[in-house]
């Protein structure tokens, strides 16, 4: 599956780039299972970027615990450096959450999040890498 992008690459260069869970999540939109990813209890400072491509997401200030297993944000970094549009692969009606840069799937964003955005950014933690403060 080739996903649009503003990063010329291939998909043979996405999977020599990418490990093979990260390119399972990032370029053909599964999801890690719960409870299982680095960072979904992870509270250190930091910015965490898109694992793809190093764009910047999410700032560690607005994680939130959901209890889902999953890393949940309020809000994505200002600049719209992540793009949503609807996804009803799995029967669902649901949006997705990529990164804008590279057009990688990070996760999907739900209206149950805390104020004052009451947005939840809900990430594959393979989608992200964080930068420490």
């Amino acid at each position: 599956m080739t996903m649009t992008s503003k990063i010329p690459k291939t998909e043979a260069e996405w999977k020599k780039k990418l490990t093979l869970e990260q390119y399972r999540v990032l370029r053909e939109k599964d999801t890690e299972k719960p409870f299982t990813g680095k960072y979904y209890k992870t509270s250190e400072p930091g910015v965490y970027k898109c694992a793809a491509c190093g764009t910047k997401l999410f700032s560690s200030k607005s994680k939130f615990d959901s209890g889902t297993g999953w890393p949940s944000f309020s809000s994505p970094m200002p600049g719209s450096s992540v793009k949503t549009r609807p996804d009803d692969s799995s029967g669902v009606e649901k949006t997705e959450a990529v990164c804008a840069k590279c057009g990688s799937h990070l996760g999907h964003v739900f209206d149950d999040g805390p104020e004052p955005t009451g947005k939840r950014y809900c990430i594959n933690s393979v989608a992200l890498k964080l930068e420490k403060n």
